[in-house]
Formats: C-alpha cells, sequence, structure tokens
C-alpha cells in the first residue's frame, strides 16, 4: 500500500526543494482520479484559460474547499496530509486545489515562476505551504511535463510580473540562475499517473506547451501551515480546519460513480487575482 512520505523524502524536499514520490496514488485510486475528472462535465464547465504569452492558452478549474466527492479524497485522505504535515512542520489546512487541463496540441505553457510569488499577495507571511503536483496522465517531455530548478528555493522569492496572463518570476534573474547549473539544475519531471511531486513554494518552474498528441492532466493540491493564517482576506480561504479521512475513503467516493466528483468551492476565473493583482507592481 503507498504510504505517506518518508523521513528521507522529507529531507530530500527541504535539501533540494522537491521530492517526487513514486506511486504515491496506485493504480486503481488513479484510475478513479482519471474518470472522475474526465467525464465530470462541471469540471470541463468551470475550467478558464490563462494566456501563456507564447501563443498558447493554459486552461485550469480551480476550487477552494475541498468537498466530499473524489478529488476531496485525495486532497483530505491521511496519507497526502500527514505528508504535508511533515514537510511543514505541523497542522497544515487545503489552501486550494486545481486540475491543469494540458490538452493535446492545443495545451499551453507556464511560465516560469514561484508559487509564493503569487500567494505572497495574499497575506500569507511566510512561504510555509506547499504544493503537491498528482499526475493524471502520463506527464513526459513530449506534452509539456513539469520542469524544475533544484536548490532554487534558496534563492528566497523572486520578483515576479505579469507574462500573458501569468505571473512569471523576473526573466533576467532566471535566466542568471539557469547559467548555474552545477548549483540549481534544471530537472525535467517526467511522471507516471499516480506519481506525486511535493515542491516548495520558492522552487522555480514552468512547463511547456503541449505540441503532442496526448493530454497532460494533472491536480495539484496546495496547502498552508495554520500557524501560517493569512493576515487579510483573498480569494484563497483563511485557516479552515481540514477534516482528514482515511485513505479507504478515495476508493469509498468512487463507488458513488463520480455523481459528486465536483462536490467542491469552484473559484471562477473572475475572482482569481493571483496574477491580476501583480498589474499594481507593474
Amino acid at each position: 500500500m503507498p504510504a505517506p512520505l518518508s523521513a528521507a523524502q522529507v529531507r530530500e524536499y527541504h535539501e533540494v526543494g522537491y521530492v517526487l514520490a513514486r506511486g504515491f496514488y496506485d493504480a486503481d485510486e488513479t484510475d478513479l482520479l482519471r474518470r472522475a475528472a474526465k467525464e465530470d462535465h462541471e469540471l470541463d464547465r468551470r475550467s478558464f484559460g490563462r494566456a501563456d504569452g507564447e501563443g498558447g492558452v493554459v486552461r485550469l478549474s480551480l476550487w477552494n474547499q475541498p468537498g466530499d466527492g473524489v478529488y476531496g479524497m485525495f486532497a483530505r485522505c491521511e496519507r497526502m496530509v500527514r505528508s504535508c504535515e511533515a514537510l511543514l512542520g505541523g497542522e497544515v489546512y487545503h489552501y486550494h486545489s486545481k486540475m491543469i487541463l494540458k490538452d493535446a496540441k492545443v495545451g499551453g505553457a507556464w511560465a516560469w515562476h514561484q508559487d509564493y510569488g503569487y500567494w505572497y499577495q495574499n497575506g500569507v507571511l511566510e512561504p510555509l505551504l506547499t504544493s503537491v503536483f498528482v499526475a493524471v496522465d502520463p506527464s513526459t517531455r513530449e506534452n509539456g511535463c513539469l520542469q524544475v530548478v533544484g536548490n532554487s528555493h534558496h534563492l528566497g522569492r523572486v520578483t515576479h510580473v505579469l507574462t500573458g496572463d501569468q505571473a512569471g518570476a523576473d526573466r533576467e534573474r532566471v535566466a542568471e540562475v539557469l547559467k548555474r547549473a552545477d548549483r540549481f539544475p534544471l530537472v525535467y519531471v517526467e511522471m507516471d499517473p499516480g506519481d506525486a511531486l511535493f515542491f516548495h513554494p520558492n522552487l522555480l518552474h514552468r512547463s511547456d506547451q503541449n505540441t503532442s498528441d496526448r493530454p497532460r492532466w494533472a491536480m495539484i493540491c496546495c496547502y498552508n501551515a495554520a500557524r501560517n493564517d493569512p493576515y487579510k482576506d483573498s480569494h484563497h480561504p483563511r485557516y479552515t480546519p481540514l477534516k482528514v479521512v482515511p485513505d479507504a475513503a478515495i476508493r469509498e467516493a468512487g463507488v458513488k460513480r463520480f455523481a459528486d466528483a465536483g462536490d467542491v468551492a469552484w473559484l471562477e476565473d473572475k475572482r482569481d487575482t493571483s496574477a491580476k493583482s501583480l498589474l499594481a507592481d507593474r
């Protein structure tokens, strides 16, 4: 059975800024997530686009509260929550989740960025957050897998500006970082369905457009430390106690045939101000 992150994996996360947990969700669990997402008309209807500044558009659906459906069980299961607690050193709560719908041939790119480059605007004082990228489809170089810069979380928060509709890290600074590959190696994180990549909010990461004939869908669950409760309201929630469920709840949710897979608090495009708030900095 898949298990929470080990002590060695937690150390690796803090040393290099990320850790890849192969098979974090097993084949049956991952199949439930894939089928739920692909059959969820509400997920598709709630999706919106972000221009990537390269002529492409990234499509995503985003929600704050995890709910009681399949998506919520993945985000609330003990295996996931205990792993994030180990990474952040205490109680965590669900900050938000999203499904990245990088479709074949048309899926856009993400500019180089740090998640804390967005979230800093939301009143979280410290980078005591973490993101977990769960592969729904195979994620390869050909279909635009995630790219990360190892050790880049040690740089601290980099200034972000708009690139298309996305907030991107200062290009000049990123270019200098990439020149120092011995200290900051560029890694293409290829993943199988069910693999989970845990990464630090100051880790530089991006992805290319999907020019292949295969989709690259992924769910990303984000958590904040309870002690890092934002000092002001924003479009993402302040501290909300997280109701942890047993890992078996994933399969139990799947038995419902996904009728409530989208039982989440959807965040509309007009309320997602992560990038738009940076207009004030330009």
